[in-house]
């Protein structure tokens, strides 16, 4: 009997197995199969069951990860263009030690001028004496004006060349005109061009001591009292000193030297038998000094008042006396051993690192003069 019921339950058992392994079989590879971290692990560190990944549908399929990227290097950047500084001059009068490219416009207004022809420094020998080539007849008395137009360019912080064009207006105020003369007229037109060149012996940010040369052209109509009617070389030494943070000493020391120039053969005055030089025109040696102090800035804006003594001695040529009623042909004397000195005091203001500007004031502290008084404006662009 019990040989019989193991048999008719072992079809039932055997058929229950069958049925239990399709269903695990159809879970398996159903769309809802788990994945390998959902099944426990395995004593060798993997999962009991490890089904592969082609057993996935395709809108099942792992994500494809794209390979790392290298970072991009960091661009360089451009340093930044230097920018062009102030050259540190401070003061208005004094030729500039500091080289540096600009450009600088400068307008002077002078009073009484009385001996415009001494040594042919500011125009030419009167043409009632000898036949000279300068205005006729002798002037008393002279107001001028100048425009002076310059560029600079430095190459290097230690040399520049420059190109001057001056243009002049004047206003003879009192004159005497001579037999069959007449009254000379207000002028006005190009004076006398000049260009140069510097070179710096010592170049920093406190000191600098520059050699410069400056030519005079004949450009100016020496009939109208535009010119000098001749060439000059002026050879000068420039310095600048910064003493402190505010404080700065600046100096020039130089000569004119006439090349060519009226001449003036004996007797150019009866009163001396043999005159001291056969030219007109004369050497003017010239010296200066002026420190500056910078009495307000900030980030924008330096405002330094400046004081500056500047003189000249002219060492030879003659200038045109004026005319005396004892005497019935003009005379000249010479000029040898003037001396006049000026006193300049003005102030510049410096907006950012390029712009300057330039007020002053200057008065004859001597007899002899070129001017009794001068009034100067300038702005300089530095770049």
């Amino acid at each position: 009997m019990t040989r019989v019921v193991l048999l008719m339950l072992f079809p039932l058992a055997a058929a229950a197995q069958e049925n239990a392994t399709n269903a695990i079989t159809n879970q398996m590879g159903s769309p809802f199969a788990l994945h390998q971290g959902a099944f426990p692990a395995s004593s060798n560190g993997g999962s009991s069951l490890e089904p592969s990944i082609g057993a996935l549908p395709a809108s099942q399929a792992a994500p494809k990860v794209p390979p790392p990227q290298k970072p991009k290097p960091a661009q360089p950047k451009k340093p930044p263009e230097p920018k062009p500084t102030i050259p540190s001059s401070m003061v208005g009068y004094i030729d500039n030690a500091v080289i540096g490219s600009q450009i600088r416009f400068r307008f002077d207004a002078a009073f009484h001028n009385d001996a415009p022809d001494r040594a042919e420094f500011f125009y030419a020998q009167c043409s009632c004496i000898l036949h000279g080539p300068g205005p006729n007849p002798v002037v008393q008395d002279l107001n001028f004006q100048q425009l002076y137009m310059q560029a600079e360019y430095a190459p290097t912080k230690r040399f520049s060349f420059f190109v001057e064009v001056p243009v002049r207006w004047i206003q003879p105020q009192i004159q005497i005109p001579g037999p069959g003369t007449s009254r000379l007229p207000n002028e006005a037109g190009l004076s006398d061009v000049e260009a140069g060149l510097k070179l710096a012996a010592l170049a920093s940010s406190n000191q600098y001591l520059t050699s410069q040369l400056r030519a005079y052209f004949p450009s100016g109509s020496a009939a109208t009292g535009l010119g000098t009617n001749h060439y000059s070389v002026e050879p000068a030494l420039l310095y600048y000193q910064k003493l402190s943070d505010r404080l700065a000493l600046e100096a020039q020391v130089g000569d004119r030297h006439p090349i060519g120039g009226s001449s003036c053969p004996q007797p150019c005055n009866s009163s001396v038998t043999t005159p001291p030089s056969q030219n007109f025109a004369g050497d003017v040696f010239f010296y200066g000094v002026g420190p500056s102090y910078i009495l307000y800035r900030d980030e924008n804006i330096r405002f330094a008042p400046a004081v500056e003594l500047v003189g000249w001695r002219v060492m030879g040529g003659f200038e045109t006396t004026q005319p005396n009623a004892m005497v019935d042909f003009q005379q000249a004397e010479s000029a040898d051993g003037t001396n006049i000195v000026n006193l300049k005091i003005g102030a510049r203001t410096s907006i950012g690192r390029r712009n300057s500007f330039y007020v002053g004031f200057g008065q004859a502290v001597t007899h002899s003069v070129w001017y009794e008084h001068i009034v100067r404006a300038e702005y300089r662009y530095s770049f």
